[in-house]
């Protein structure tokens, strides 16, 4: 008896030649592996493929109407033998196509002449090439759509066709035979939902959503057959982070009251302006998650210089309070650095504890980099595991094993997405019990994506508008399109220096194919999610500098920043820019966070593309922070239409950081949801989109908080129990119980 547990070969049979292909390239394994590999997308088999202008040497895959068809014999070369070839024409929704199918034997020939006769439809597989003014699909395969009733391939494809993510040598259809095979085999699929929670949510039975996912008559079916099994995700993985909610609702944490001192008392009396009604309200917040025995777990979000620093530096304050530490992790040096000298600035006397003249309250803030001196980075370990530095700012550094800390009762994360799960992960595990965790960043992030992605977090926005700030014109310019508008770029950075102001120019590399440390360059995906090969040449800020103060900015002041320089150089570097002794700075990222100089009107984003929407958005945060309206220009040579340039018109056309969060999803996908890119395994999310699917997400949400309240052992939906224990023993769940 074949089951969703039997060994795929049981629907192969032993000799099946593309076992191997499906077993080893696509990594199924079992027959249910099999059924829940879902087709990508489909295509009619009635209708012709609407194909642009074909690329000479591109692989395509279209949908064609045959016009003509016959058979032409020759003499093979090699052998001298008589051999034939079938010449087809198809006709698509762009130009037609000719193809030729070679045997050596006539009978064989005379059999591919019967499959396309003309007016007939199939799928057509191949490489694009131009000969003597014709488009040719060169070294063909094909899949002939055949007449209803009768037998054959694709005898049960009359309607739509599934495509399927494959591996080399293997084609669509190899996998239409095997599934149909294997769904005839099994026949009853056991269902894990019960069947008042189906008829509940209007969801087909498992059997009927994989027949009609794989095998549909029409659109229709298909949109029933993806509710569901979007349905089941969803539900598999709320009932997973509904179940460690709990868990963490019953851990202990040490609660951190702040009875025991008055620094934060004194810090809130000698602020020179009012909180802002969102500063207080979430401060609010956080000392009552932080006064509870359980670990607070909060993600603050908000626009840059809309005050997060400050509510981060409070809580700390109350936790300094409680007798204990708290650190701020930070993900680069600059940024650490800028948080250092922000936090010491902020606290004044209060943060020269043990030092003379200090104030009777204050505390010690240390800092923790790479770069630091083996004495410098000894007397700061020291302070830190002796509870002399209650507030310990830091980079990676901070997550080395002999980094100890006295009491760490918070841990703040800034700008969290950009380090991994195990980074986040081994800062908290230096805390005897559990601590409290405070997560910020200045990526707004719709509420169903927080909620989906992050799990356990509950989410405070800091949604007033940044203090000061002034509208930002954001212009893409297309060299594609326009190569010499760069010239124009130049001559614009030349008059906000007249005007007495300045310029970032950010590079996605230091020199050469180096990228700044922890950056990732944006990947596209075509419709098929597969990478849209990059540019291999990007510029970088050692090669444009010179070029910029040789030619087109000779004469302005011009200065490089970037993260492998040393961090004297870098201080010294920045100290300069803001206090207006350089025109333009030549940078990497290390700008986009922390750096804060009003006079900075204008950015210039070279090879803009390799940037996401959400990083675009953050680096242009830096200008019009001084009231003065700000410019930035995206400089990009991706071509119309093109998902890069998607991305770019999207950032241009709204500053809206929350719209854009969302058209970032929308084109990363949810790859990463579970922590691919973070933690280096796949997505468990096969079928389901976090903000294409928002109702189903929260309906599943509402459907396991409902299940477990009545059943937490889900003996009520015994299908449902293995599923989620099996998630809860991946390396899925390790994301979600460390993010």
């Amino acid at each position: 008896m074949i089951t969703l547990d039997s060994p795929v070969a049981s629907v192969f049979g032993k000799a099946h030649k593309k076992r191997k292909l499906v077993t080893e390239g696509l990594g199924i394994v079992t027959v249910g592996d099999l059924l829940h590999h879902f087709p990508r997308r489909y295509v009619s088999t009635t209708e012709v493929s609407d194909v642009a202008e074909p690329v000479e040497g591109q692989e395509v895959s279209v949908v064609g109407r045959i016009v003509g068809s016959e058979i032409k014999s020759f003499a093979d070369r090699r052998t001298h033998r008589p051999s034939f070839r079938v010449e087809v024409r198809i006709r698509t929704g762009g130009p037609d196509f000719s193809l030729s199918f070679f045997t050596p034997y006539q009978s064989q020939a005379e059999k591919d002449l019967a499959r396309m006769q003309p007016g007939r439809h199939g799928l057509f597989v191949g490489t694009v090439k131009r000969f003597r003014n014709t488009w040719q699909i060169a070294s063909p395969h094909s899949l002939i759509f055949d007449e209803p009733g009768e037998a054959g391939a694709a005898g049960s494809l009359q309607g739509l066709l599934p495509v399927y993510r494959l591996t080399a040598k293997l084609y669509t259809w190899d996998l239409v035979k095997v599934v149909h095979q294997a769904l005839d085999l099994v026949g009853e699929v056991p269902d894990p939902l019960p069947a008042w929670l189906r008829e509940e949510r209007g969801l087909l039975d498992a059997t009927t959503a994989l027949h009609w996912i794989h095998a549909p008559a029409d659109y229709s079916q298909v949109a029933a057959a993806q509710k569901r099994f979007r349905y089941d995700e969803a539900l598999v993985t709320q009932l997973v982070l509904a179940r460690r909610r709990a868990r963490l609702r019953r851990e202990r944490a040490r609660a951190r009251a702040g009875d025991r001192g008055g620094l934060l008392a004194a810090f809130d009396a000698r602020l020179p302006f009012e909180l802002t009604t969102g500063q207080r309200e979430i401060g609010e917040v956080l000392e009552r998650e932080l006064a509870e025995p359980h670990p607070m777990n909060r993600l603050l979000q908000g626009e840059v210089g809309s005050g997060k620093t400050l509510v981060a530096l409070r809580a700390m304050l109350r936790v300094v309070d409680s007798d204990a530490q708290a650190a701020l992790l930070a993900p680069t040096e600059v940024l650490a650095q800028q948080h250092h000298r922000s936090v010491t600035a902020m606290l004044g006397d209060l943060a020269g504890g043990g030092m003379l003249g200090g104030a009777a309250d204050a505390t010690s803030v240390a800092l923790l980099t790479g770069s630091m001196t083996k004495a410098q980075r000894r007397e700061e370990l020291l302070r830190i595991a002796s509870g002399e530095a209650g507030i310990v700012v830091g980079t990676h550094a901070l997550l080395q094993e002999h980094v100890q800390f006295a009491d760490l009762g918070l841990v703040v994360v800034d700008e969290q997405h950009r380090f991994g799960v195990e980074q986040r992960s081994a800062l908290t595990d230096k805390a005897g019990t559990p601590p409290h965790v405070l997560v910020m960043t200045a990526t707004p992030i719709p509420r169903t994506v927080a909620m989906t992605v992050f799990g356990d977090l509950e989410t405070s926005v800091l949604s007033e508008l940044p203090a000061g700030r002034a509208p930002i014109q954001t212009t893409v310019v297309p060299l594609a399109d326009q190569p010499h508008w760069i010239e124009r770029v130049w001559q614009r950075v030349r008059e906000e220096v007249t005007a007495g102001h300045q310029v970032y120019v950010v590079c996605p590399r230091i020199a050469g194919d180096e990228p700044e440390q922890g950056e990732v360059d944006q990947v596209d995906v075509d419709e098929d999610d597969n990478p849209v090969p990059a540019r291999a040449a990007l510029t970088a800020v050692e090669e444009l500098l010179p070029a910029l103060e040789a030619g087109a900015l000779a004469g302005l002041r011009l200065a490089v920043l970037h993260g492998r320089m040393p961090p004297e150089e870098k201080e010294r570097t920045m100290r300069a820019f803001a206090g207006g002794e350089v025109d333009v700075l030549v940078a990497t990222t290390v700008i986009e966070v922390g750096v804060d100089v009003a006079n900075a009107t204008a950015m210039v984003l070279m090879d803009a593309d390799r940037f996401g929407v959400s990083q675009l958005h953050q680096l242009r945060g830096r200008v019009g922070r001084g009231g003065l309206p700000g410019l930035c220009l995206l400089v990009t040579r991706a071509e119309e239409g093109s998902p890069a340039r998607e991305r770019l018109d999207a950032v241009a056309s709204t500053t809206d950081g929350f719209e854009l969060s969302r058209v970032d999803l929308e084109q990363r996908r949810e790859g990463d949801v579970l922590g691919r890119s973070q933690s280096g395994f796949a997505s468990s999310l096969r079928s389901l989109r976090v903000l294409r699917d928002e109702k189903t997400i929260l309906a599943a949400r509402d459907d396991a908080v409902a299940l477990l309240v009545d059943d937490p052992d889900l003996a009520r939906a015994p299908g449902l129990a293995p599923l989620v224990a099996s998630m809860e023993d991946s390396r899925q769940s390790d994301f979600m119980e460390k993010a």
